[in-house]
């Protein structure tokens, strides 16, 4: 099956030949060239990344050539726009050609049903009563009763897995509040809810931040 990036490669070089300041971006953040790069062409691209050529200025007129791979690849020609601008937007905000988006809104995904039910669970097994519980109805039978064959040590490992991983996307969490300069209120609300759902507040809160640096810069801002 042919590559339908690569199918266009020649147009897209052309293209973007006439933004060279963004091949600039790509070598020096993408490619960690750390010199004074003068000039860059890229010379192919496909669904699984794109070649480009740079001079320096240390280096005169010899070119250097280096290989960008898109994680993950493209799934078709109709995410080379999107992906490269959102590349062009990650790498000037890194190196601080640009300011990062201003976050002002929150939102909670639908996905942390998913984390919340796997928790949900985790509680009911580690804290169902046993038979000789005053409490205990035939509701705690399945949870009682899994706990019982489980090895003594896979309760409080998930516990402790669990706590750990959302204690360390939180933190995160809180460095991107501080740079995206997050009020309190709407800063603590994504750390928290981090905390207790995990990974599908982050993800939500990465589309909607490139959502906006995209909308920056399509707007010229």
């Amino acid at each position: 099956m042919s590559d339908p990036v690569a199918a266009k490669s020649g147009f897209l070089c052309m293209y973007m030949s006439n933004h060279p300041d963004t091949l600039v971006s790509y070598v020096r953040h993408y490619g960690k060239v750390n010199d004074n790069v003068v000039n860059a062409e890229m010379t192919a691209i496909d669904t699984k990344g794109m070649s480009l050529t740079y001079k320096t200025k240390a280096n005169g007129d010899k070119r250097t050539e280096i290989r960008i791979p898109f994680d993950p690849p493209l799934a078709g020609y109709e995410e080379v726009k999107p992906r490269l601008l959102g590349m062009k937007v990650d790498a000037e905000e890194a190196m601080g050609m640009i300011r990062a988006p201003k976050v002002t809104t929150f939102e909670l995904p639908s996905q942390v049903l998913i984390t919340a039910s796997l928790m949900l669970f985790l509680f009911y097994t580690t804290f169902a009563p046993g038979p000789d519980s005053l409490n205990y109805s035939s509701v705690f039978a399945p949870g009682h009763g899994l706990r019982s064959i489980l090895p003594p040590w896979v309760l409080p490992s998930s516990w402790g897995l669990m706590i750990t991983v959302h204690s360390l996307e939180a933190l995160y969490t809180l460095n991107v509040a501080r740079k995206h300069d997050m009020d309190f209120t709407i800063g603590m609300l994504h750390v928290v809810t981090t905390f207790l759902f995990g990974f599908p507040v982050i993800s939500n809160m990465r589309k909607r931040i490139q959502a906006a640096r995209i909308d920056s810069i399509m707007k010229g801002q």
